[in-house]
């Protein structure tokens, strides 16, 4: 049972990653994917194909191969998202068929790949206000988190905040 309970979570906890990456994704400016904060920062795309790569490594912890540290690049940033949520989705159905991780913990698998993933989300959001066009907050708490639900296809936020003082001009 306590397997069981594991892998709901991080099947909930891949959904929140496809959340919050469409939180800090959606409706961003044309310039956007190739936006550069200076000091050799990764770009957005770039942030988000090395997303796709920890994803991509991800799948090779249950199913052993590997996964190139760079992937190719993609013609659009459309393109990008949807491979990465594609990846996403894959590491899913692998929890869904109770594919066991190998070598690792589920906490490590958390602590490791997830978590990174989860933190490069969050430079999206930081770039995307560098760039001028920054994400609205919400309450994360009441957002339509769904383990199912993979895809770049997120519903908008449930509880966004009224109380945005920073909110752009």
């Amino acid at each position: 049972m306590a397997e069981d309970a594991a892998l709901a979570l991080l099947k909930h906890y891949l959904g929140a990653i496809a959340y919050r990456t469409q939180k800090a994704l959606r409706d961003a400016p044309a310039g956007y994917p190739e936006f550069s904060a200076g000091q050799r920062t990764r770009t957005p795309v770039e942030v988000l194909r090395h997303m796709t790569s920890l994803m991509g490594y991800s799948r090779t912890l249950f199913l052993g191969g590997s996964y190139p540290f760079k992937p190719e690049p993609l013609a659009t940033f459309a393109d990008e998202m949807q491979r990465f949520h594609g990846l996403l989705a894959e590491v899913g159905d692998l929890l869904d068929r109770g594919m066991p991780l190998r070598e690792i913990s589920v906490e490590q698998f958390l602590q490791g790949p997830l978590s990174d993933v989860m933190t490069h989300i969050g430079q999206l959001a930081l770039l995307r206000r560098l760039a001028g066009a920054a994400v609205a907050p919400e309450n994360f708490i009441y957002a339509q988190v769904d383990g199912q639900r993979l895809g770049a296809d997120q519903p908008p936020p449930a509880r966004p905040d009224d109380d945005w003082p920073e909110r752009p001009a």
